[in-house]
């Protein structure tokens, strides 16, 4: 249980903050169509964006790292993403109007995210939140992704927090690894890429939410305590 006020929010990018989805599907739609495979729909992948690249060309194409193509379609899947990475992706319902109130009572948020940094960060200046974040960290920023802790240490390095002052919410059981391993309060986004496979209390987070408006009632209980 955390102590005190929190400080700041992190949250971890697709499927918690943004829904990617749509953009991730069509840049591995695109590689099927070019090995003329038919294109998977949007549901049938959705619950595999959280994985990036890895996610999408498992579940479309069946590639695996260490597959002899895999590579070559890993870097063709990212450069196609990466050149349309905003054309349909947004805030989930209540974020926006989220961090203005977050920052009226002086909690700060950033995005810590397994996505490249060098992906993440223009995505974040694209969605034009405000107040911004005040820290943008990928999954090759701390030398090892989630569910490595690393991360999120760094995030607090590069705002100036201190981690036991900080909620982390996060989609996967990777996130809340990260965040109860930094010794953050975590938040599972309920509402996220959620497989059928996924047992979301065996990820054993502070709090299970389904929407930000939930998110919001746990902070604001936090504040409160």
């Amino acid at each position: 249980m955390m102590n005190g006020k929190p400080a700041a929010v992190l949250l971890d990018l697709d499927g918690t903050l943004l829904d990617t989805a749509p953009d991730l599907i069509a840049a591995v739609n695109v590689l099927q169509a070019e090995r003329g495979m038919p294109a998977s729909p949007l549901e049938e992948l959705r619950h595999l964006a959280s994985w990036g690249a890895r996610g999408m060309l498992a579940g479309a194409m069946d590639l695996h790292p260490g597959d002899d193509d895999y590579e070559h379609h890993r870097v063709r899947f990212i450069d196609l993403y990466s050149a349309n990475m905003t054309e349909h992706s947004a805030p989930f319902e209540g974020m926006r109007e989220l961090f203005p109130r977050l920052a009226d009572k002086g909690i700060v948020w950033g995005v810590v995210t397994n996505k490249y940094e060098r992906l993440a960060v223009p995505l974040m200046e694209a969605m034009a939140f405000d107040p911004p974040p005040v820290c943008v960290v990928g999954g090759d920023s701390a030398g090892k992704p989630k569910p490595d802790p690393a991360p999120l240490y760094l995030a607090c390095e590069r705002a100036g927090l201190e981690p036991a002052q900080c909620i982390y919410v996060g989609d996967s059981d990777r996130d809340i690894t990260a965040g109860r391993a930094a010794g953050m309060f975590t938040i599972a986004a309920a509402y996220g890429y959620i497989s059928a496979d996924d047992d979301i209390a065996a990820w054993k987070a502070d709090a299970v939410v389904h929407s930000a408006a939930e998110m919001e009632a746990v902070i604001n209980g936090l504040c409160d305590a």
